[in-house]
């Protein structure tokens, strides 16, 4: 069985506050949202998702008000930048208040927080009043949803209601910024780029340590079918020549990053659904949202787990 879709706001919020699951749109994925207040209920996502506990999440808020109300420390990195993208596709880690649920940020004195532009999404949480966890709402380590159908068809009835808000118009995820430490550091790239994020704080510092935020695994966002990233159309027309049963699909984001981003998770799944056994895909510029669909191709592709 699948959930439900539709698109009633008050059913989605009558759901949260007793504990279940929603879909919901955002800018960048759909998310699976859950209660950030609410234990059992984030513990729930990690069972639908099939995540490892000690993985954090992101908890989106209404407002830059409600984002401070879980921090226990609010840097001017984090106001400078939540001024200057909020609502939108970033995502700030602050140091968190001991009421924050251990679960919700994998155990660390972190928590992650964005506040989402997609109308939907901002009228969900206006109505919610609170703090909702939201990852991505697929199977962890596979494609990311950037439709209502995908979430039903990943999900199934796992899910209680599934808010449809259209397609996703970005298409990938949020860019993560640590501001816990300085000068910060950008952890996943998204549509919010580095040279964005250094015209609004300055310095940033090359990320170290170990996974510490969503999407740092070396493997993620991975079809079934074998994904292989190459730099250049001639390159990709070599593997598709070389491939006699016509079973390898060749796509270009070379020529338009920002389109390729928007539609990059749906053609992976056309391609899984199709029963293509590879995927070539021409890798964007490292510039801008390139560096984000870059990095989401080159992952897909990694050894899988």
């Amino acid at each position: 069985m699948t959930s439900e879709i539709g698109t009633d706001v008050d059913r989605a919020v009558a759901v949260l506050r007793r504990g279940g699951l929603v879909g919901i749109p955002t800018e960048t994925v759909y998310g699976l949202a859950a209660d950030a207040r609410d234990e059992m209920a984030v513990r729930r996502v990690f069972t639908t998702k099939g995540r490892p506990l000690g993985h954090p999440l992101i908890v989106h808020v209404a407002d830059v008000d409600q984002a401070r109300r879980w921090a226990s420390e609010w840097p001017p990195t984090a106001e400078a930048l939540a001024s200057a993208w909020w609502p939108g596709p970033l995502t700030l880690i602050v140091r968190r208040r001991s009421d924050v649920l251990d679960v919700v940020t994998g155990d660390r004195d972190t928590v992650a927080l964005r506040v989402p532009a997609h109308p939907m999404a901002r009228a969900l949480l206006a109505s919610f009043g609170g703090g909702l966890v939201a990852p991505s709402a697929n199977l962890f380590g596979r494609v990311s949803p950037t439709t209502a159908r995908h979430v039903a068809d990943d999900l199934g009835d796992a899910v209680d209601y599934v808010l449809d808000g259209g397609p996703c118009v970005i298409g990938v995820e949020s860019t993560i910024v640590d501001c816990s430490v300085d000068p910060p550091q950008v952890l996943r790239p998204g549509a919010v780029s580095e040279s964005d994020v250094m015209k609004i704080v300055g310095t940033i510092a090359a990320v170290s340590g170990p996974s510490r935020a969503p999407g740092m695994l070396a493997s993620h966002y991975a079809p079934s079918c074998e994904v292989v990233p190459v730099e250049s159309l001639e390159e990709a027309d070599r593997w598709s020549s070389a491939d006699d049963d016509s079973s390898t699909e060749v796509l270009d984001a070379s020529n338009d990053p920002i389109g390729f981003a928007a539609r990059l998770y749906a053609e992976l799944r056309r391609c899984d659904d199709e029963g293509r056994r590879r995927v070539v895909i021409v890798l964007p510029s490292d510039e801008g949202i390139g560096r984000a669909v870059r990095d989401r191709i080159t992952k897909a592709a990694a050894p899988r787990y």
